[in-house]
Parts: C-alpha cells; structure tokens; sequence
C-alpha cells in the first residue's frame, strides 16, 4: 500500500519536467531562411540595328529567252539541259543550206557591181581631158560621170544585200546571248522554227547573282521614317544595309547581300512598297521562284533596351517583367516590347539603365520577396565543351565576366 504514493510521485515530477523542456522549446525562435538566389541582367542601352523581316521572291539577275530569228529546220541541238553555257556559245543549229545560198548569190551581185563601177570609172577618166578640147560634147561627159555614181550606188546595194544574207547565215546558229544556266529544250532536231513569228527555243538565266524582290507594307516605311525624322531612330547609311536571308527550311543562308534599290511608289493593289536585293550564289543553291524572308537592316537605335525572352512574362495586362530593387526586394514591372532580336525581346518603354531584370529563377519568388542577384550566364549552346560556359550578357549585349568556379573542400586522404 505505501508504494502507490511513490509511484504517483514519481509521476507527478516527471510531467513537471516535460513542461519546463516544452517551455524553454517555445522560448527559442526559428533561424531565418537564406534569401533565395536568381539569376538577373542589369540593363545598359547599347546601339542596335533595326531589322525589318520581309517576305520575298528570288529571281534571276539576267534572263534571255532564245528564239529562232530566221526559218527553218533545226538540225542538231548543241548543249545539255540544266548546264552553264558562256555567252557566245552554240545552242542550236538550224539547216543553213537556204542561207548559204543566198549568200553566194549576194557575193557574185557585189562582185558584179564592182565590175560595172570600175568600167564606169575608167570611161570617165578618159572622157575628162577629151571634154577640156571639145573632143567630146559636155553632154556625153556628163552622161559617163552619172553612169560612174549610178554603179557606186549599186555596188553600195550589192553590199547591203550581201550583209543581209550574211546576218541570217549566222543566225542559222543559235547562240547564247549571255552566260547562265540553260533550261530545257523547247523544240526537238527536226521542228520548223521561225515561221511567222519568232519561235522559243530554249531560257538561259543569270543566277550568279540572284535578285530578292521583297515587299514592304506602306505603314511600316511610314513609322520607320517618322522616327528617323524625329531622331528616335538613325539611318544605317545608304551603303550599310545589310541584308540576310532566310531560306524555305528555315535555315539562314551563308551569304551576306546588299540592297539595290527601293521602289518610290507604292503599289496601289497591295498597299506595299518593293525593295530588291542582290545576293552572291556561287554554290548555285539559290533558285528563281523560290519563297525566301529576307532580314534588312534599315536603321540603328542609338539606345536600344533588350531583355532575353525568357525574362518576359505575358499577363492579362501584357508584358511583364520582374525587376530587383536596390534594397533586394522583387517588383513586378509592366513593359512594352517591340522586335525580337534574336533570344532577346527589344524593350520600348517601361526600363531604364540600371534596373536589373531577373531571368531565371522566377518560379521561386514573388513580388515584395527578397532576392539575392546574381550575374546571369547563357546557357552553353549544343556540342561546346564539357566546363566551357560561355560568357554572360547583359541587356545590352555587353560580355559580363564569368562567375569564378566554387572551390571544393579537400577530401581526407584514405588510410
């Protein structure tokens, strides 16, 4: 019976000390939590050309379409389809035999001609001294010395009709007008040609270099040229427009080109102005007829803001951004985006210099979270080396120092 008062005693003192512990727990506060890291640029105005994208079609810089110019039965044809031809060289032979002819005949007509006026001429140098004696009456003089130009005209015809038939002689051999590459065939050995009208035979075009005919709306020309006006833009230069191109697959093409000319008058079925480009094509990899996008730079922003796509965030309201103030608090930041520059947005209002925009780690923090900025590095593109990270930039593209690489601890030497 004197054991039940120990054992509640017991008790009694134990539930005391778990109150004390639990007491003294509470009276202790939790340690804060680091401030979360983020990756961030720092925004720095920078020059940056004003690219235009514009649809386009390629078209040969030179293009002969070749025609018979005289008629008759073509005989062989001389070239192979889809081959480059210089300018000069044989395409098609048409039968010559007619032309050869009528050459032949044209040569003996000048050579009788010239009898006739060297007859014509000698009577006259005999008559001259007998007139100056009245050996001869003026009359019959002045009959031999209009004999003597009637035979140089004729032998002047003699000529002309000889240069006729010469001409088509040689037109009895089509040749290329101009170097390129020829299509195919139009007429096959065998076919009458050039009977009536001037009968197609074969296209040679000039693709080396190849032509970009690109359009412009009227709107965007407009706009451009208010802002270069009110110096919010300035003009690349006449000879500084560069000019990319954008093939059908996609992929960019490896040679540079050069605008040529922009049209003074827009057309007034599509409301567009025409600018054509001309393109080196040594590779021959560039067709006529084919779609292309063409990037032309038409101007420079002096202070162009850029951000990289990733940092924008599309709300409701529009485009967003979210920026770290000097006390390392996050703000939510409404901007207005312009072009696309690459990976990175043109910002048109809503930055300045100097506000650092996060880029990565925005899933992680809200507005009014404090951050810890850190400089943002682009990724490595595919196929760089293992622990070669490229270089981080900044909005205005400027190449930031890499972060030094953490130091790892020393391990303990196995025993």
């Amino acid at each position: 019976m004197r054991s039940l008062p120990r054992l509640t005693q017991l008790s009694a003192t134990l539930l005391l000390a778990y109150a004390i512990t639990g007491c003294g727990a509470k009276s202790e506060a939790p340690a804060a939590p680091p401030p979360t890291e983020v990756a961030v640029v720092t925004i720095k105005p920078a020059p940056l050309g004003v690219t235009t994208e514009m649809p386009g079609r390629l078209e040969a810089s030179r293009v002969a379409e070749v025609r018979a110019r005289v008629p008759g039965i073509v005989l062989k044809r001389t070239f192979r389809e889809g081959s480059d031809v210089k300018a000069g060289a044989t395409l098609f032979l048409i039968d010559p035999a007619q032309f050869q002819a009528n050459y032949n005949s044209a040569e003996a007509a000048v050579q009788r001609a010239e009898a006739t006026l060297l007859q014509a001429q000698l009577k006259a140098q005999r008559y001259k001294p007998l007139v100056a004696t009245n050996a001869v009456s003026k009359q019959e003089y002045d009959d031999v010395v209009a004999i003597e130009k009637q035979a140089t005209a004729d032998l002047a015809s003699a000529k002309a009709a000889r240069e006729t038939a010469k001409l088509s002689l040689g037109y009895a051999t089509v040749t290329s007008p101009i170097a390129g590459r020829v299509g195919r065939e139009l007429v096959t050995e065998g076919a009458l040609v050039g009977q009536g009208d001037a009968t197609p035979l074969t296209v040679v075009q000039q693709i080396d270099p190849v032509y970009v005919n690109m359009t412009q709306s009227s709107t965007e020309v407009l706009q451009l040229r208010r802002a270069m006006a009110s110096g919010q833009l300035k003009s690349a230069g006449k000879d500084q427009l560069k000019v990319t191109l954008i093939t059908e697959d996609g992929q960019e093409y490896q040679h540079a080109g050069k605008l040529l000319f922009s049209d003074l008058t827009v057309d007034a079925s599509s409301g567009a102005v025409t600018l054509r480009a001309e393109f080196p094509n040594p590779e021959r990899l560039l067709l006529p007829g084919m779609y292309v996008r063409a990037r032309v730079e038409q101007a420079v922003d002096e202070k162009a803001i850029t951000v990289p796509q990733q940092a924008v965030s599309q709300t409701p309201g529009g485009s967003a951004v979210m920026v770290v103030g000097a006390d390392g608090k996050v703000a939510a930041r409404p901007v207005k985006t312009g072009s696309a520059n690459n990976d990175s947005w043109v910002i048109t209002d809503g930055l300045k210099e100097g506000d650092q925009v996060i880029v990565e780690g925005l899933q992680k923090v809200q507005p009014g979270a404090t951050v810890k900025p850190v400089p943002w590095q682009k990724a490595a593109p595919a196929g760089a080396p293992a622990g070669a990270a490229p270089a981080a930039k900044d909005a205005a593209g400027t190449t930031a120092s890499p972060a030094p690489a953490a130091k790892t601890a020393d391990q303990p030497k196995s025993k």
